[in-house]
C-alpha cells in the first residue's frame, strides 16, 4: 500500500484554519468534497461517522498527528487526504499535545483490508520523525504531493 493509492492530491490542505477537532474533520471533508471524491448528499453523513468514531476514543496519536478514518457505505474506493495546521488542532490527543498533520481516511465498509493497510501504512510513516517534522513544515499542496511521494519511494525508511 502506498500514499498514491488512497490520497487525494485535490484535497490536500497546506494551511488547514480550523482549530477544533470537529472544525478540522469538516473542512477536510470539504476538500475531499470539493475534489469530487464524495457527493454532497454524503457530506454530513461522513463528517458524523468520523465524529462517531472519535467519540470512542481520539484518533490523536500522539507526537502532533491524527488519523481520523471511517468507514463509510456510500463511498466506492479508499479516500484519503492531508492537512497541515501550523496553529495546531485541540484533537484530545493522547499526549495533550495539538496536532498539526492530519491524515483522514474514508473506506468503503466491505474493504476492511485495504482500511486496516491504509491505516498501517499511515502509522509507519508517521513514526519516522524526519517525514512527520518535514510535513509539519509543508506549505503548498506541492510540497504535501513531494513528501508523500518521498514516502511512497521508502526514502524515509522505517
Amino acid at each position: 500500500m502506498k500514499f498514491k493509492d488512497f490520497i487525494c492530491n485535490e484535497a490536500l490542505i497546506a494551511d488547514l484554519k480550523a482549530t477544533t477537532k470537529e472544525d478540522a474533520i469538516r473542512e477536510m471533508v470539504q476538500a475531499l468534497l470539493n475534489a469530487g471524491q464524495i457527493a454532497e448528499a454524503d457530506y454530513e453523513g461522513v463528517v458524523q461517522f468520523v465524529l462517531n468514531r472519535e467519540s470512542l476514543g481520539s484518533t490523536g496519536i500522539g507526537r502532533n498527528v491524527a488519523v481520523p478514518h471511517t468507514k463509510y457505505q456510500n463511498v466506492k474506493k479508499m479516500v484519503g487526504t492531508v492537512a497541515v495546521s501550523a496553529a495546531g488542532v485541540d484533537f484530545d490527543s493522547l499526549d495533550g499535545q495539538p496536532v498539526h498533520v492530519l491524515f483522514l481516511l474514508i473506506s468503503p465498509p466491505d474493504q476492511p483490508q485495504e482500511h486496516l493497510s491504509a491505516l498501517e501504512h499511515i502509522s509507519k510513516q508517521l513514526r519516522e520523525g524526519m517525514f512527520r517534522s518535514f510535513m509539519m513544515q509543508a506549505k503548498s499542496q506541492d510540497d504535501i504531493i513531494e513528501l508523500l511521494s518521498e514516502a511512497d519511494n521508502n526514502q524515509y525508511a522505517v
